[in-house]
């Protein structure tokens, strides 16, 4: 089964950028539709974006044409580029991976956060 980590969260200014990353290990991605999550302290997790193995995306109304989602099947890597952040973008960031046939999410990894100062 598939491994995932999550890297390159940190802390940015209302309006900067981040790319958020999700290396997978066990398995080769290109078998797994995936997606980003998020959650802040208080909130349920939300889903961001999400990614079928034909490359097909879709987004959050709250992230649409700020995110962007894509997959590297070469170094079997996930990303998620984060632009024009707001505060309300601040929360901890899950990536999370399903064979097509799969009803559910059943892969995560451990989360990257990402806090978005005014």
């Amino acid at each position: 089964q598939v491994q995932l980590v999550e890297s390159g969260g940190g802390s940015v200014q209302a309006g900067g950028s981040l790319r958020i990353s999700c290396a997978a290990s066990g398995d080769t991605l290109r078998n797994y539709y995936m997606a980003w999550f998020r959650q802040a302290p208080g909130n349920e997790r939300e889903g961001v974006a999400n990614i079928t193995g034909a490359g097909s995306t879709t987004y959050a109304d709250s992230v649409k044409g700020r995110f962007t989602i894509s997959r590297d099947n070469a170094k079997n890597t996930l990303y998620l580029q984060l632009n024009s952040l707001k505060p309300e973008d601040t929360a901890m960031y899950y990536c999370a991976a399903r064979r097509w046939f799969q009803p559910t999410y059943n892969y995560w990894g451990q989360g990257t956060q990402v806090t978005v100062s005014s």
